[in-house]
């Protein structure tokens, strides 16, 4: 049910103009969700190519790890000569008014930590390939981070169409009718009564 408002001339130019607005909001709202669902597609196909890349370099790494475990023994020792990663940084940026992460994983270069004297290739290769994984990990936390925010984002905007399409605009609109019928049958009733004073005087 729509909410009573005031039969006035005034009072329709200010809701025909909410209307108007209502309806521009409807139409940005809309434009929004489908940028942000094509933003969204784009990035579910890169998080499943960046996946399958994972996969075939874990493999690899772990394929190596074993040659180099047979080879020296359990490496775990070399493990300890490995630096620890802190070039990991995270910012943001928007996407139609949405914040999603950009993860920065600064490049280091791969040298061997462990010495050439007591180590195997296989054990530089699968820490090469380890790292690689880990590059990939990032990139991969970055863009699955950025669906999830893409999505609410999506949903948020689809809700708010959707209030704006089925509640708001028929409400502005069915106030609009109610106004103009009543300004309409307000001024056939001045005219009879014109008509009747007229009629009167002659």
């Amino acid at each position: 049910m729509s909410a009573k408002v005031s039969p006035t001339k005034g009072n329709l130019m200010k809701i025909k103009k909410s209307l108007e607005l209502a309806k521009v909001g409807y139409e940005l709202l809309d434009r929004k969700r489908n940028i942000l669902i094509r933003e969204t597609m784009s990035m579910i196909d890169s998080a499943k190519d960046i996946r399958e890349r994972i996969n075939v370099s874990f493999s690899r790494a772990y394929e190596a790890l074993e040659k180099a475990n047979m080879g020296l023994g359990v490496v775990d020792e070399f493990a300890e000569f490995v630096p620890v990663e802190n070039g990991l940084s995270i910012s943001s940026r928007s996407v139609m008014g949405v914040e999603i992460p950009s993860v920065r994983l600064d490049a280091v270069r791969i040298d061997n930590h462990f010495g050439f004297k007591r180590t195997t290739a296989q054990l530089d290769e699968a820490y090469r390939l380890f790292n690689e994984v880990k590059v990939l990990t990032a990139e991969l936390a970055e863009t699955e981070n950025s669906i999830y925010r893409l999505a609410t984002g999506i949903k948020k905007a689809q809700k708010r169409a959707n209030a704006l399409k089925n509640i708001i605009i028929p409400r502005f609109e069915m106030q609009v009718k109610e106004i103009t019928t009543a300004l309409d049958e307000k001024e056939r009733e001045e005219f009879s009564r014109l008509k009747v004073i007229k009629n009167i005087i002659d």
